[in-house]
Parts: structure tokens; C-alpha cells; sequence
């Protein structure tokens, strides 16, 4: 037998101001995109902005539903929205936000287990990495500089060859 370890680090920034301006402005957007957010299960709104090769910019948001699996998160309808109005567009960078009506927003939070899954695979289909900036209203602000890193021993598309 042997032991095996896997781990990834990322920066952590106290708050918004310590970012670079870019980095900032999408987080800002981001945040921003929370307004269209449609949560009124679980009252945590989630707001994801995407800049693109092109420069352009792609939102996202949580729209949940009665029937509580058919929701769909911030994230993967920002991955939906960028493929299908920008087809072969690599996505460079996307902040995520949050708003918890019932609790703090002031850490970040990391994307759920299918979003981390869908995350991957778009960075492997667009062949370069996503870097991720996370963040809630106030506080703590984490870049991730790959997506799959929020996914190790993650399943691929090599899996199925």
C-alpha cells in the first residue's frame, strides 16, 4: 500500500479592496447580478459573472423551483448562457456571490459538488483553465487560479474511453 496526498492552494485577499481593479469590477458585477437571483426556497441568492476572451461579459444566477431538483445553479447558467451565445469563446475568469437572506454573506462560498463537475469539463473542453474569484457581500475573497482544482480525482471525459 502507499499513501497518496492531493491539495491545492489559493489566495486569499481580506477583502475587495485588495484586488486588483479588474478582479474587483467583476466581483462588483457579480454582485450585482444577485438581484436576479430567484430564491425563494432557500433564500441564498447566487450571482456569477464571466469575463470572456473577447472582453465581453456573461451572468448568471440561481433560478430555483417548487420541485426543488429542477433548479438550476448561478453558475452552471453562466457556463449555459456563455456556450450558447459565444460558442468557442474561452471563458478567462468568473467571480461568484452570494446573499443568504437567513445568515451572514461575509465569507466566500465554494460552488456545489455538480457545479465543480460542470466546471471542469468546461475547462477541459475549452482547453485552459477558469480562474475563479469568490467572494460574499463583505469579508474574505478567494481566487482559485483553476476550477478543477475545487474537484481533485474528478471524473473526465478519459474515464469513459
Amino acid at each position: 500500500m502507499t499513501q497518496q496526498q492531493t491539495g491545492f492552494s489559493f489566495e486569499v485577499y481580506d477583502s475587495i479592496t485588495e484586488l486588483n481593479d479588474a478582479d474587483a469590477q467583476l466581483l462588483i458585477k457579480a454582485k450585482e447580478a444577485l438581484k436576479h437571483a430567484y430564491a425563494p426556497y432557500s433564500h441564498f441568492n447566487v450571482g456569477a459573472t464571466a469575463i470572456l476572451q473577447n472582453g465581453v461579459f456573461v451572468n448568471g444566477t440561481n433560478q430555483e423551483n417548487a420541485s426543488y431538483p429542477v433548479g438550476i445553479c448561478a453558475e452552471r447558467v453562466l457556463l449555459s448562457s456563455a456556450s450558447s451565445q459565444f460558442p468557442g469563446v474561452a471563458i478567462e475568469t468568473i467571480a461568484i456571490s452570494y446573499y443568504n437572506e437567513n445568515g451572514i454573506s461575509n465569507k466566500p462560498a465554494s460552488p456545489c459538488g455538480i457545479c465543480r463537475q460542470t466546471l471542469a469539463e468546461y475547462e477541459e473542453r475549452q482547453h485552459q483553465p477558469i480562474r475563479l474569484i469568490l467572494g460574499g457581500l463583505e469579508g474574505k475573497v478567494y481566487i482559485i487560479s483553476k476550477a478543477a482544482e475545487l474537484l481533485p480525482l474528478g471524473f473526465s471525459s478519459s474515464d469513459l474511453k
